[in-house]
């Protein structure tokens, strides 16, 4: 068979939302994944998900499933803190691995866990789907174009509902606006900004239990390009609210956004300079669709993976440091 017909043979480990509403789906659409095995902390769960979904096996534990050695890839949709122990796990049963974001819990871990990629000749990718949309490349094009001239603020905001019991409020599972909301717009930021930081300010409101429901941040960077982002859980829970801006300002002009983070379909951005104002559409495919066939082209064609070690190791020590800021 031609490398460009093969299948990667996909297992997925947990059940959760995003797997189910969001990266499954995806999977189902990209042409070069074959949906193999589904693993859930029960049986049922997992036989529910493979009935709904096409799976050919479903089992009972994670290790069952990292255990199949006809299983090629991982993807890994699993509570923050149990990150680690599993994507170790799978890159040590040589798998390759889309890990959910964040990725880890500190830089250290996701020092860690490349390392181990690497040393058993796997790939790892953290799993941030909207950089993959062709609405991102078409912003940092306009960029690379010069159409805003020289790049001095980026603003992003990312702001959703609360949750009354999830455990994204649970401190001991890495909850938190900053691990769920606000590393989308610090790798929103990083992608656009090549360059080191070298000033982190961060304040937050901490919650009953222990995690931040509203954080702002400023970033200064070392080519003197300021940036600041805010993310927040505080919306009305069940009103499905949420609240995504991107801003980047140049010397000659700016860029307006407000698509959802990982929006598909007819995507659009407002960019104004002294000679008026041009509105401009990007038709995107399902992100998460985009996100496994450019694994599955690395692993089967040696294609480079966009999300690289060394962007998720940069943005989890940006992570780090906010982290200390609020204290958490």
């Amino acid at each position: 068979m031609d490398k460009a017909d093969k299948k990667v043979k996909w297992g997925v480990l947990g059940t959760a939302g995003i797997a189910k509403g969001c990266t499954i789906p995806g999977m189902k659409e990209a042409d070069n994944c074959e949906l193999y095995a589904i693993a859930g902390r029960s049986y049922a769960k997992a036989e529910a998900f493979r009935d709904e979904f096409g799976f050919e096996k479903a089992y009972g534990s994670y290790e069952d499933l990292i255990g199949d050695e006809a299983v090629e890839a991982v993807y890994i949709a699993l509570p923050n803190n149990l990150h680690f122990p599993w994507v170790k796990a799978a890159l040590e049963h040589k798998k390759h691995v889309l890990c959910e974001k964040p990725l880890a819990m500190n830089a250290a871990e996701a020092k860690q866990m490349f390392e181990i990629a690497e040393a058993n000749g796997v790939y790892l990718t953290e799993a941030y789907a909207y950089l993959h949309s062709p609405y991102v490349k078409a912003l940092k094009d306009e960029i690379a174009g010069g159409v805003l001239g020289e790049i001095e603020y980026v603003e992003s905001a990312f702001l959703a509902q609360g949750h009354i019991e999830d455990f994204r409020l649970h401190k001991e599972s890495g909850g938190g606006a900053v691990y769920d909301l606000g590393c989308y717009s610090t790798t929103m930021i990083l992608s656009l900004v090549d360059s080191e930081v070298n000033f982190v300010r961060a304040a937050a409101e901490i919650g009953e239990t222990g995690v931040d429901l509203n954080t702002a941040c400023i970033l200064k960077f070392e080519n003197g390009v300021r940036a600041s982002f805010n993310a927040g859980m505080i919306f009305k829970p069940g009103t499905h609210a949420r609240f995504d801006r991107l801003y980047i300002h140049g010397d000659k002009g700016q860029i307006r956004s407000e698509v959802e983070y990982n929006r598909s379909g007819e995507c659009s951005y407002r960019i104004c300079t002294k000679e008026g104002e041009t509105v401009k559409t990007v038709t995107a495919l399902s992100n998460y669709r985009l996100e496994v066939e450019k694994l599955g082209r690395c692993i089967l064609q040696g294609e480079k993976p966009l999300v690289t070690p060394g962007f998720s190791i940069k943005n989890a020590e940006v992570l780090d440091r906010i982290l200390e800021q609020i204290r958490l």
